[in-house]
């Protein structure tokens, strides 16, 4: 598969993996169109990728506004023609204990993580259907397969993201549509220090884990060989998480422990 030419629309491209993808996929020659909250950081990622990119442009959205959502899917299909690849890439983590998380939170770790992507979606699908062709991706995570101490809400809306798209990869099975969740494992991005604490704020630190992490331009290539493959999954990541994956099938007893001896005090 070859990307030159392709309409590609990612949310959460103002960082991150997001950003990553646009960059990659603009040295490849896509059209883009670029959506997060942050139009100034967008409007910094968009000059990035226009030297290469046969287009790039900016789509401000804000995924918990259902309205909103609905609006711009309209106006994309409308201003900027058919989707080929829609890239679901928007999140936010968590850093506090199920316990001390408020219900405001919890609601908006799957307002952001989940039903965002649902929304839109479901927005995007029935020109995909029309079309007969489309792709849709959905950036999920190795904690949507295992959940761990401190990301109680964000593991379960990473979670959901699996159980919902695997459904509906065998419901458009037949009508030309593929769909490709990725599950990354700690990537070099912001997402602990932009993540939620228990009662709203940010967490404002970086995780020991991500600091030699794997970069997003690197794990924006691994996710388009996926997608190019067309692959209805794939595991992004280091061999530790790797291998926490694969516990999780096989011997789900010795994960837990090992989640378990991490836990905080």
């Amino acid at each position: 598969m070859s990307f030159q030419g392709k309409r590609v629309w990612i949310t959460g491209a103002s960082s991150g993996i997001g950003a990553g993808l646009a960059r990659e996929l603009a040295s490849q020659g896509a059209h883009l169109l670029l959506s997060a909250r942050r139009e100034d950081e967008l409007r910094k990622v968009q000059g990035e990728c226009l030297a290469d990119a046969a287009s790039a442009e900016v789509l401000p959205l804000d995924l918990t506004d259902p309205e909103q959502v609905r609006h711009a899917a309209q106006s994309a299909l409308q201003n900027h023609g058919p989707i080929d690849i829609l890239i679901h890439c928007a999140g936010v983590s968590q850093r506090s204990l199920a316990r001390d998380t408020s219900d405001a939170v919890d609601r908006a770790l799957m307002e952001i993580n989940y039903f965002g992507a649902v929304e839109l979606t479901r927005a995007v699908l029935p020109a995909m259907l029309a079309r007969k062709e489309g792709h849709l991706v959905v950036v999920s995570s190795v904690a949507g397969k295992i959940g761990t101490p401190l990301r109680s809400s964000y593991c379960a809306a990473k979670h959901a993201l699996i159980g919902y798209f695997d459904s509906l990869r065998a419901e458009v099975f037949g009508d030309g549509i593929f769909v490709t969740t990725i599950c990354p494992g700690y990537i070099a991005t912001e997402i602990s220090s932009k993540a939620y604490t228990g009662n709203g704020g940010r967490y404002g630190k970086v995780d020991a884990e991500l600091q030699h992490a794997m970069s997003p331009t690197e794990c924006a290539r691994q996710i388009l060989r996926a997608v190019a493959a067309r692959k209805p999954e794939a595991v992004v990541s280091g061999p530790k998480e790797r291998m926490a994956v694969y516990l999780r099938r096989f011997c789900p007893q010795l994960l837990f422990r090992l989640i378990r001896s991490h836990a905080p005090s």
